[in-house]
């Protein structure tokens, strides 16, 4: 399992190095261990796949990194989280394509750091109200955490700093 972990950390660094051709052949090579990987019983290779789609920069593989959004393990769902947001940086469809699924994870996820990373992901898609509306609700919530409430309210002013001004009437 390591060694698609080491195959994903080259992944990374070719696709920051912009080397299209090498990356591509990587992700020929691996494809089958990966979806391997996301199917196994262990939650530990779960993560791992779910975490390559990103370094892989596999948009084909979003599919799949849904399924990882559900998972049962906590692990899984951070790793899936992490590689969404890595994907999203100059694509806000892959954000706005799973936004319910989002809030939900934002809002109700029984681990707080997978809370978070939800929260996180959620500054890389189009800025809705309702998404807003949400986030300022938690970064006001006294009852969670103080890390996601910074988190919601830091991720809800880039929100509304990336909105289309409106014009009043």
């Amino acid at each position: 399992m390591s060694e698609l972990a080491e195959a994903a950390a080259q992944a990374d660094a070719l696709a920051d190095g912009g080397s299209e051709r090498e990356l591509a052949d990587l992700r020929a090579k691996w494809g089958d261990d990966l979806e391997m990987a996301a199917r196994s019983s262990d939650f530990r290779e779960r993560a791992v796949a779910y975490r390559a789609i990103g370094q892989f920069r596999w948009r084909a593989k979003e599919e799949l990194l849904r399924r990882g959004l559900d998972d049962e393990s906590p692990a899984a769902r951070g790793s899936a989280l992490l590689s969404l947001e890595l994907l999203s940086r100059d694509h806000p469809s892959t954000i706005n394509s799973v936004r319910s699924l989002l809030h939900t994870m934002a809002t109700a996820d029984g681990n707080p750091a997978v809370r978070r990373l939800a929260i996180l992901c959620m500054k890389n898609g189009s800025s809705q109200r309702e998404t807003i509306v949400l986030l300022e609700g938690l970064a006001s919530d006294d009852e969670a955490d103080a890390e996601l409430r910074r988190a919601a309210a830091g991720v809800a002013q880039q929100l509304k700093r990336k909105a289309p001004k409106q014009t009043k009437h």
